[in-house]
């Protein structure tokens, strides 16, 4: 079994790629260190469903302007399916609302996007502070971001009006002339959205199922103790009962790629040798400031600090609450974790 990618290229800006009979492939630019996030549409006769809408930017309403004109013109937007709560895929789905579409997600997912659009902050709380001196994050860091506006989720995301279609578990949906199972993944996201047509070999993935990067598994204030690795471990190995070699999934960011099985492998594998890593790393009691080097093997430079500490507490919390670390509050406010043997 190997990993294939049938489309090598990704589309130009205003341009898309058809991977099957009525599905195109969009994509859109991110302002961060992962620059894209790929959208797709699907023909439904006398419209659109469009999945995933990117930021709400100006940059990226000018590029939605040229595929509305371009590869989407003659037929509107009916329906937005909206993967999971994460700007860059739930960033425009109020516009498209406003704009006539009907919108589609999880609960959970609309939940989330709805309150953290209301929960806008000028400075960081003292919740907020508490769980980066728990984390261990470096003094110069917490200092400059106890004072700066943090980032807020309203930003970059429009304001979601009252009024969804709820997408659940277990469910099936119609789009493009397809029946879709609908199964949720967690870990990345709570109540991540999954669809697997019954029709052909399409499967349309968000950012649970993504090729050659695992997405961010992160542990923030408003959940501290929460264990989104045991969350995407479970999720990976209950898609597994699902995927075939031949079946194309189309992920939220990278390539479209075959070989779903292996790659399910590889991302419960990769987890599981990162905590291997990190629980020999805390044979001396570590915060999860002290664990960047283990767990990415890479420099982490300012612009993924943020992604990467919330991405150590949330292995660290894996180890303890398996039993296989103790947690310490040491006197600098910072959680310690040491293995156990």
């Amino acid at each position: 079994m190997k990993i294939t990618t049938p489309f090598p290229d990704p589309p130009a800006p205003g341009t898309a790629i058809t991977v099957a009979p009525g599905v195109l492939w969009m994509r859109l630019p991110l302002p961060m260190a992962l620059d894209h996030v790929n959208i797709y549409a699907l023909d439904d006769g006398d419209g659109w469903t469009v999945i995933d809408t990117g930021f709400d930017s100006a940059v990226t309403r000018a590029h939605w302007a040229d595929l509305l004109a371009g590869p989407l013109a003659g037929k509107p937007v009916t329906r937005l399916i909206v993967t999971h709560h994460h700007p860059d895929h739930v960033g425009l789905a109020g516009w498209f609302i406003v704009n006539g579409a009907e919108l589609l997600m999880p609960r959970t997912a609309w939940l989330m996007a709805r309150m953290l659009t209301l929960d806008a902050q000028d400075t960081a709380s003292a919740a907020q502070v508490t769980f980066w001196e728990r984390a261990g994050m470096d003094a110069d860091t917490l200092a400059r971001r106890r004072t700066e506006k943090p980032f807020n989720f309203a930003d970059c995301v429009h304001p979601l009006p009252l009024g969804f279609t709820r997408l659940t578990d277990g469910g099936t949906i119609e789009i493009g002339g397809r029946t879709w199972d609908i199964r949720m993944g967690d870990g990345h996201a709570p109540e991540h959205a999954t669809f697997w047509s019954r029709d052909d070999n399409l499967v349309i993935g968000g950012d649970q199922l993504l090729l050659s990067i695992s997405p961010n598994l992160g542990v923030y204030p408003t959940e501290p103790d929460a264990d989104p690795v045991r969350d995407w471990i479970d999720s990976c190995q209950r898609f597994q009962a699902h995927a075939r070699a031949d079946q194309l999934i189309l992920g939220g960011h990278k390539l479209p790629y075959t070989g779903l099985p292996l790659r399910l492998s590889q991302m419960i594998e990769n987890h599981h040798a990162a905590l291997a890593r990190l629980h020999t790393h805390i044979s001396a009691p570590r915060t999860a400031g002290d664990c960047f080097a283990p767990l990415f093997k890479r420099t982490i430079g300012p612009q993924v600090y943020g992604l990467a500490i919330v991405e150590a507490v949330a292995h660290l919390n894996h180890l303890h609450q398996t039993g296989r670390a103790t947690r310490t509050l040491g006197p600098d406010n910072a959680w310690y974790f040491q293995a156990i043997e």
